[in-house]
């Protein structure tokens, strides 16, 4: 994750917190409870508590279409066919609690696809830094010629 900050997903009961100045409206996020799978005996099979959420990131309201296009760029590979992100969440036994572990990792994909990198400013090498490289390679370039042999012999 580096040195980014990680949000704490918020849910309110009208929107999503992701980003200042961007709240995922809660009528965009489709909630799923599906059976989760691997081991677990009885209560993994009859109990729906894993959950899928999905976002289409191309209808939202919640974006510009300058965060929307850095979104839909950065996350191409996570995106499917209707330009929707999938988040499936199912480590915990409890419904509720894989609900707000989605939330919290979409609040966390989100936030890092919205970061705008810093633009590289060019910069000159300093006159001592260019000299000091130059005298260093005359050094080199007498050292080498040193090494050879003389072909007049």
């Amino acid at each position: 994750m580096g040195d980014h900050e990680v949000r704490e997903a918020t849910l309110v009961a009208d929107a999503l917190d992701v980003a200042p100045g961007v709240r995922i409206p809660s009528g965009e996020l489709t909630l799923r409870a599906i059976t989760g799978s691997g081991p677990g005996g009885q209560h993994v099979n009859r109990s729906a508590t894993r959950i899928e959420l999905r976002w289409n990131v191309a209808t939202t309201r919640a974006l510009t279409d300058e965060q929307r296009s850095r979104v839909m760029a950065k996350l191409a590979s996570r995106l499917d066919g209707d330009s929707a992100l999938r988040i499936v969440a199912g480590e915990f036994r409890s419904q509720l609690q894989n609900r707000r572990a989605a939330c919290e990792r979409l609040v966390s994909i989100i936030s890092r696809a919205l970061i705008v990198p810093r633009s590289r400013k060019a910069t000159r090498p300093t006159r001592s830094s260019v000299e000091r490289r130059l005298t260093d390679k005359r050094q080199r370039s007498d050292t080498k010629q040193q090494r050879r042999t003389k072909a007049d012999d």
